[in-house]
């Protein structure tokens, strides 16, 4: 059905044609597909930039994404585009391929970090990835606006040193929960329990979930195992994602008093993406630090 989907919203595009972005008075028109890099672009761009969010809703389970006219003539004046890739997010590449822009500047995550379809595609979660993202968008803006780039270099300054709280905080965590015993419904947020060095379990299952395959009867039994032995200190829970099989472990999780933590794949409205980050790291702190952990 997505694939229909995709198919009708990209013959529309000869009709939008390359025309200028909708945006108030000269500012660079930014398309993001996820809503972090959005705020990142926001943070460096600050009044200087139009962004546009296409993933921007918490409560929508990012698997069931369809594209929209509406989308297609924001992306179609993109003068800036950000993805996330990996294959996170592959209807973006059709569409900015179906929607060409002449000197557009597209900024991919993956790419930046060498990151590759089969790896883990939740970049937003390694330490590394916004660093990276913050410095390639102010070297966007400042060739699209050459005239303010020395205000898209404060920008960029002020915006690492934002980031490099959660960078202090992970270095922080690790040295006080290095080699917990930690197990998740979905990868989502791998590469971040990766840097606090987080002893990961039920992997499998998780790859499962992520790519809406069947997990074995086998590691749904190991799952459950492990909560109910409480083999885990804390079961790190997909809450963007409804599905009765990883509803029910976060039931057989309570019972067994294994403290839940909740992790989305889109960034809550009116929060940057440091204090969002940093809210998560909280409350696993405080998950692996209580008294039933």
């Amino acid at each position: 059905m997505k694939t229909v989907v995709l198919a009708l919203v990209l013959a529309l595009i000869p009709a939008f044609g390359q025309g200028t972005p909708a945006r108030a008075e000269d500012r660079i028109a930014v398309v993001a597909a996820e809503n972090f890099y959005g705020d990142i672009a926001k943070q460096i761009g600050g009044e200087r930039v139009a962004v546009t969010s296409i993933m921007n809703n918490p409560d929508q389970d990012p698997h069931l994404f369809e594209t929209t006219p509406a989308i297609v003539r924001q992306l179609a004046g993109a003068q800036i585009a950000i993805l996330n890739g990996a294959n996170y997010d592959p209807w973006m590449d059709k569409l900015l391929a179906a929607a060409p822009r002449a000197g557009r500047i597209v900024i991919s995550a993956a790419q930046l970090t060498g990151r590759k379809p089969g790896d883990n595609p939740h970049l937003w979660y390694d330490p590394a990835t916004m660093p990276a993202v913050a410095t390639a968008l102010a070297e966007a803006l400042s060739k699209a606006d050459s005239a303010h780039a020395s205000d898209y270099a404060g920008r960029l300054k002020t915006t690492l040193a934002a980031l490099d709280r959660i960078s202090q905080r992970v270095t922080q965590l690790k040295a006080k929960h290095a080699g917990a015993v930690v197990t998740a419904t979905e990868p989502v947020f791998g590469p971040m329990a990766q840097a606090l060095g987080l002893a990961m379990r039920n992997e499998r299952f998780q790859l499962a979930m992520m790519n809406d395959t069947e997990p074995s009867a086998r590691d749904v039994a190991a799952f459950e195992k492990d909560l109910r032995e409480r083999k885990v200190k804390v079961l790190i829970y997909n809450s963007q994602v409804s599905e009765k099989l990883t509803e029910r472990l976060r039931d057989i999780a309570g019972k067994s008093r294994v403290p839940v933590i909740g992790v989305t794949e889109t960034m809550p409205p009116n929060v940057s993406f440091q204090d969002w980050v940093l809210g998560e790291l909280d409350a696993l702190d405080k998950a692996l630090s209580g008294p039933n952990s």
